[in-house]
Formats: structure tokens, sequence, C-alpha cells
């Protein structure tokens, strides 16, 4: 429920007060003063003509929800503060957008406006302190199952820290987590506690995980981090004060509200990665990340213009005329879909698949060239130079792969340079392979397109030689000891495929299993590993880990399928751990 702010109807020392009155149910905000919901922009209207008259304050709560009306706001601005009286003051609040295309907030209000934000805390421990400020020593006496009570709450606390602040290492999405969650499942805990004689374990892990805070989350694979991070932290051992939070770390013992910040202080350990389940290398990455975007913003505001750069460098357009003429000459002619398709003898689904690829491969290399012919043509006179075409050109000269190429082409973090060797190298591996269509002895997944079709093929394949129904299989994997070189013929059944690389752990062949990463070795390379289809009833799921696979390291919509990888550990460390395998880095 959200109070909305029906009008301004007393007055107090001078200055207005605001009334709050009525109830309405609202799905877009916390339960908080709202004033711009449901027909509320008028009187917000009329109360800042009234306090702008009568030299009082107004508050317009979370504007950012009505978008159609900031427009009327920004004018009404500007006539109320014309000829204002001093007392007058408006005040604005709303939530930041989450990146740049969805800032709503009109230019006006933001220049006319003196900014006043509130950062949420950095680090687990202003993290873990600020979840605990939200009660009281009265919230810990409340229960009836004191101890049960203050033990849960606890871990509510901490697991509300970590999910608030492993983000910045690498999110899937950006997830409102706020503290009207985390106030939420206290007391949905209370309840539970109070009508139940024992602890409900199950029913709350799934409550909060499923609910509370995975009603948010739209990622699977995020939703499964939320359950094991519940499932670590909510156990029998919790009560009585042996349950390990992190290394170096465990629940508290039953205490007051004063003696649980204090243990706070005593007993968290420094700020490390070990905190939220992540091994050490994820602080290098998240710290390379920043460094990249800060150095990346710093190299797009230098000045770019037509003329002769500073320190006798070349210019814009020689940078690019050097680019363009590299690129050119090493676009090769698209393949002869008709001529290979006279080729085929048999038209398996490996033949398919590798079909597909030359014809994605034709789309691309044939926008690659045209858009730089047109640029060509261009830079010569001979056309004019319209946006796209500068657009590719500022692409060409901060080394980026232009959008209109991006959309053909497959999901890279790389520069453009890089790009373009890397799009050589499966070019290379796609003519090797389309020469007599035979599979080849070990297969680089991550030059397709579209990895997941030759899985696919995989299973079909299998499914037509032995005519088992397609819908009761899946891939079952061997990580082998051998590299790419080792191998000269392919397997009768399935595929060797190779180019992997882990994130959060690496791939022991002495162990033949997961095991935790080696400092400052952020990708091991993965070897070959062995993928055949099976039933589902044949597949083995005792001890593995069942790893995603991403395109790249941002993860998400990159998806391509989950591999069973043994392990010696608990799958769920693996899972805190944020282990994946990675197609490029």
């Amino acid at each position: 429920m959200a109070r909305l702010l029906k009008e301004i109807n007393y007055q107090e020392n001078g200055r207005t007060n605001l009334q709050y009155s009525d109830y309405a149910s609202c799905e877009l905000c916390d339960p908080i003063e709202c004033l711009t919901l449901q027909g509320q922009e008028v009187v917000a209207e009329e109360a800042m003509t009234v306090a702008s008259t009568n030299g009082h304050w107004v508050i317009l709560q979370n504007i950012h929800l009505v978008a159609k009306w900031l427009s009327t706001l920004e004018k009404k601005m500007e006539e109320t503060f014309e000829n204002p009286l001093p007392d007058y003051r408006l005040f604005l609040s709303a939530e930041p957008a989450p990146s740049a295309e969805y800032h709503i907030i009109p230019q006006g209000i933001l220049e006319s406006s003196i900014k006043i934000t509130n950062e949420p805390p950095s680090g687990m421990w202003a993290n873990l302190h600020k979840s605990l400020d939200n009660f009281n020593q009265e919230t810990l006496e409340m229960c009836s199952k004191e101890a049960e009570f203050k033990a849960i709450l606890f871990a509510l606390c901490y697991f509300h820290a970590v999910v608030a602040e492993r983000r910045k290492f690498g999110p899937q999405g950006v997830y409102p987590f706020n503290f009207g969650d985390l106030t939420i499942c206290v007391y949905v805990l209370y309840n539970y506690l109070e009508v139940n004689p024992r602890v409900p374990w199950e029913d709350l892990r799934y409550l909060f995980g499923e609910i509370m805070y995975g009603g948010h989350i739209t990622d699977d694979w995020d939703r499964r981090l939320c359950r094991t991070f519940l499932l670590e932290y909510m156990q029998t051992e919790l009560v009585d004060g042996e349950l390990l939070l992190a290394p170096g770390f465990t629940s508290p013992p039953n205490s007051d509200y004063v003696g649980y910040h204090q243990y706070i202080d005593d007993y968290l350990p420094e700020e490390t990665p070990y905190l939220y389940g992540l091994h050490p290398n994820a602080e290098i990455g998240y710290l390379t990340t920043v460094s990249e975007r800060l150095f990346k913003v710093v190299f797009e505001m230098q000045p770019r213009d037509a003329g002769t750069q500073a320190g006798g460098g070349a210019t814009k357009e020689e940078t690019v005329r050097i680019i363009l003429d590299d690129i050119l000459d090493r676009v090769p002619e698209p393949f002869n879909l008709q001529e290979l398709m006279s080729k085929v003898e048999d038209l398996t689904p490996y033949t398919i698949v590798a079909l597909q690829e030359c014809e994605r491969m034709n789309n691309l290399m044939g926008e690659i060239r045209r858009s730089l012919r047109e640029v060509e043509l261009g830079l010569k006179g001979e056309l004019t130079i319209n946006s796209d075409m500068e657009k590719l050109m500022e692409s060409l000269f901060m080394d980026k792969v232009p959008d209109s190429w991006t959309k053909l082409a497959y999901p890279s973090l790389l520069g453009l340079a890089a790009w373009f060797f890397d799009l050589c190298l499966r070019l290379n591996e796609l003519e090797n392979w389309s020469g007599d269509f035979s599979l080849p002895p070990a297969v680089w997944l991550a030059g397709f397109f579209n990895p997941q079709s030759f899985l696919t093929a995989i299973m079909q394949q299998t499914a037509r030689k032995n005519e088992w129904p397609l819908d009761k299989m899946c891939l079952n994997c061997d990580v082998t000891k051998k590299s790419k070189s080792d191998f000269l013929a392919p397997p009768r059944e399935g595929a060797n495929i190779h180019g992997l690389f882990m994130e959060g752990a690496r791939w022991d062949t002495a162990t033949g299993g997961i095991v935790e990463s080696r400092m400052m070795e952020l990708f091991p390379i993965v070897p070959v590993i062995y993928v055949k289809a099976v039933t589902q009833d044949k597949q083995d799921t005792r001890n593995v880990y069942e790893c995603p696979v991403y395109k790249i390291r941002m993860r998400g919509p990159t998806f391509v399928w989950t591999f069973n990888l043994k392990t010696k550990d608990k799958p769920t460390r693996w899972t805190l751990a944020g282990v994946a395998l990675l197609l490029g880095v």
C-alpha cells in the first residue's frame, strides 16, 4: 500500500505541512509516501501554486513513475519560480535509472535543481550494519521463539548484504533489492515461527528465495544462486551459533541489538570476495573492468577534429582510411552456396549446420564490404556522407565494432582489430570444414554463430542413428586430458569440442574434476571435451556440477547450454563461486 498525498490542509509554525490520507494499491513503488500516482498530478500542481504564493514547502516523491507528466512539471516549476516568496521550497525525489537509455527526467528539471543522492552502502561491513539498522531491540524480542528468530534475522541481514553488494562483480541483471524486501521477510519469519512448533526451514527458504527476493530475479541462474545462498545460510546449526557464513565468520551467539552490531565490528573479516562465496580473482576482474571503463571514457573525451592532431599524428580521416583499406584487403569472397550444396551427398545434421554457418558468414561479410565501400566513396567525395557513414567512421577510429556489423555477428567484447582477427579465424575454420563436410577431429565450438545448433545436431545425429526420440535425449560431457592437436580423427559418436574457458574455477586433469582457481589466472583453458548424446535415464548426475555455458563473460542472454562436469566438492560451492564455461573472453 502506498500512502498518497491528498492535499495541503494545515499549517504549523508558518509553514504548510503535508497531510497524508487515503490508501490505494501500488505495484510500482515501495511502501513509502508517494504523490505521483492515480491522478494526483492535479493535486501536486495546486500544492505548488499554493506553496509558491504563501512561501511553503512541497515535496513530490517518486516522480519517475509518471513520465508523461514530467514535461508539465517542468513548465509548472518555471511558472512557480518566476516570483516566489523567499521561503518557498520544492523537493523532488526519484529513483536513479539503471542505464542511460532509461533516463526520463527532463534536462530542465535537473539543471534547475540541487542534486542530493542517497548512495547505497559500499562493502560488506557497511551493508551488514545498514541491514541491521532497519530493526531494533523491540523487533528482536517480539517473537516467542526468540533464539531462532534472532539467528535467522541476522542470517537474513547477511544474505541481503551479500546479494546487494555481490552485483559489482558482474550482475546478470539489475535487480531492485531494497530494505523493504528484508523487512517483509522478517515479518514473514515472525508469522511462520509463531504458528509452527518447529522452524520450517524449507518453507522459509522457498518464501525468501523464490518469492520475496526471487520475485525480482528474471534470470534462472541468478535464481539458483539466490536459492543456494539461503540453503547455505539457513540450517539448524545457525541457531547454535555454529554455522559458517563465510570463511572466518560464524553465525553470532544469542545477543541483543547492540551486541550484534558489536559482533560485526569484532569478527567480520576484511573485505574480500570470499565473503560472497567468490574467489579473490573476482576482485581482479572487477577492478580490471572498472579501469577499462574509465580509460574508455577518457579516450572518448579526447578531441577528434578533422584537422591535424596534437603531436603531428595522423588525422581522423587518415586513420579511418588506413583501417578501411586494411579490412577491405582481407575481406574474402562469399561462399558459393550452390557449389557447396552440389558437393553434399548426405544432408546430415552436421552438414546443415555447416551450410547455415556459411550463409550467416556471407551475410556478415557482405555487410562489411558494402558499408566500407560506401565510406570509401564518401571519403573520395563521390557520395554524400550520411549519419550511418559517420557512425561507421567513428567506430573505425575508436576501434569499436560498428553496430551494423554486430547485428549480423555474434556477441563479443573485443575491440575492432581483435574482433576482425577473430572473425578471420572463424572463417578459416569454416572453410576447412566446408571443403568436404567431414566432421573435424576437434570442433572449435566458439567459432559458430549459433553454437546451440551444433550441440543440437549431435543429438539429432545420434537419435537418427539409433532411432531414439529426440525429446528424451541429452548431452553427456566428458572432459579429456588431451588438447586439440592430440586428435587425428573424429569420434564414432558425438564430437570433440575445444576452445572453452572456465571462469570462477579451473579444471584439474590430475583429479578429473573442478578445483579452485590459481591466483591471477582468471580464465584457464579447459581441455578438449568429448560430447555425446544419451537418453536422459542414462545420464550420470552423481557428483556433478551443472555448469552453464556462455558465449562471453557477459552472461544472461549469451547462454548456450548446460554441461554436467565432475567435481569432488559440493556442487553448491561452485554455484556460489559463479563457475561457468565461456566460449570467448
